[in-house]
């Protein structure tokens, strides 16, 4: 039974926005000072990957509105394309897309709440860490076994949390005594960085931080119009975290030096210290874990929903379409948080990104690649909403995708092809659905 749409725009705003704002904003920019160490063409980066996701956003925000249903890329691709391209969507979804940044929000949020309380369980900092990591799996998907009303409050109110400790964070930075020695301006010798080759591969993690911008896509069956709604949700979502990206990047590096932030995979914790010195940076690691639970929420709350749109499709999958009778889709839920639980327990988080980067990015891609394929195919479709500056925003973006896709390819060559390998095992369970199907009927004739 399909569920009632009662989610409305706040709670929309606030899965977008909870999303977005996770590992990618406490741990990417350590790694771009140390390649590209000027703040000008650093915070160019996220401006820019701001600009790239609000284009992604306008599009996919069209192409929701005029099919509205909850399911994500699986939903738009198989309506847009074929139903095989939209189940090989949906695959990357189920196996990797939600399953693995579920993983990397667990394992961050255990550093940080070990950073905030200094507990060692058992006498291990690594039995600390997993069941840090895994009690916030198992939490966030209890909560949201509970109805898709919680589902909202909750997720609104750890995003409330979050954007809070972001604008906190951002206006304490501009305030210490002894900031950091650095202009924000451009100064000699940027353009030379950013015609460098780690400018543009420094884009690919400033990227990864603003992936999320799509979520509200993924409920839209859920939504109170949708047609209305989601646009909102995923454009005015992406407008906030790419001011709130802008100001906190720029805050970490008025407060805290260059050589400081160099390297480092928790900035957020090393920029904590310097504003606030050791204890009140174990009271922000606290928070920032809080904030970590957020991009938890939105991901079990997004994700499953996609698996459970694919159930109802496909009945070799049809147990993950099962439902509470308030609406949640429950199977699908224990299946996204127990599948994340194991790639935690068998790869580190370097190892879950790259095996992921290149099947999501040819996901968002194909998307935003079928708007315009749509507006050629059914120009009289009705489109209660039409995107922003369309064609040069879909041009755009698909231009930044290509050029990803292919940095990937050739420099992570072996997890890109891993990806491929994913994608084509997908059309392997689409053939052997659609035999099952074609059987069944057979019989049943």
């Amino acid at each position: 039974m399909p569920s009632p749409r009662r989610v409305k725009l706040p709670a929309a705003l606030a899965i977008v926005v909870g999303t977005m704002i996770g590992t990618g904003i406490y741990g990417s920019l350590g790694y771009q000072v140390a390649a590209v160490p000027s703040a000008f063409p650093v915070l160019l980066l996220w401006v820019l990957g701001g600009v790239l996701a609000a284009c992604g956003a306008v599009n996919y925000a069209e192409l929701t509105a005029a099919l509205p249903r909850s399911g994500g890329e699986y939903h738009l691709l198989g309506r847009v394309f074929h139903p095989a391209v939209g189940f090989l969507s949906g695959w990357t979804s189920l196996t990797v897309g939600f399953p693995a940044p579920i993983a990397v929000s667990g394992a961050f949020f255990a550093n940080y709440a070990a950073s905030a309380t200094g507990w060692e369980f058992f006498g291990s900092a690594q039995v600390t860490y997993y069941l840090w990591a895994v009690g916030i799996i198992v939490t966030m998907t209890a909560l949201h076994l509970i109805s898709v009303q919680a589902s909202g409050r909750v997720q609104t109110g750890l995003t409330l949390i979050k954007v809070l400790l972001v604008a906190g964070l951002a206006l304490s930075g501009f305030l210490v005594k002894d900031p950091a020695a650095l202009s924000f301006l451009p100064q000699p010798g940027d353009g030379a960085l950013m015609a460098q080759p780690a400018f543009p591969i420094s884009l690919i993690f400033v990227l990864y931080a603003y992936s999320g911008w799509n979520a509200a896509c993924y409920i839209a069956g859920e939504v109170e119009n949708p047609a209305y709604t989601v646009p909102r949700a995923l454009l005015g979502g992406t407008v906030v975290v790419t001011v709130l990206y802008v100001a906190l990047n720029a805050a970490f590096l008025h407060s805290t030096p260059l050589a400081a932030l160099s390297g480092q995979a928790d900035v957020g914790f090393v920029a904590a210290q310097h504003i606030f010195g050791e204890n009140g940076a174990r009271l922000v690691a606290g928070l920032i874990a809080a904030g970590l639970a957020s991009s938890l929420s939105g991901l079990l709350w997004a994700g499953p929903r996609v698996a459970q749109a694919m159930g109802q499709d496909h009945e070799l999958l049809a147990p993950l379409a099962l439902t509470t009778v308030r609406g949640v889709p429950w199977a699908a839920t224990l299946f996204q948080g127990g599948f994340a639980i194991v790639l935690l327990l068998l790869a580190d988080v370097p190892q879950i990104l790259a095996a992921t980067e290149f099947s999501l990015q040819l996901v968002l891609m194909l998307t935003v690649w079928g708007v315009v394929h749509l507006r050629w195919r059914e120009p009289d479709l009705p489109r209660p909403y039409q995107a922003w500056g369309y064609p040069w925003t879909a041009l755009l973006f698909l231009t930044a995708m290509v050029y990803v896709l292919s940095y990937l390819l050739q420099n992570r060559r072996q997890e890109s092809l891993w990806g491929l390998t994913n994608a084509l095992a997908a059309l392997g369970v689409y053939a052997a659905a659609a035999t099952w199907r074609a059987r069944r009927r057979t019989a049943n004739r």
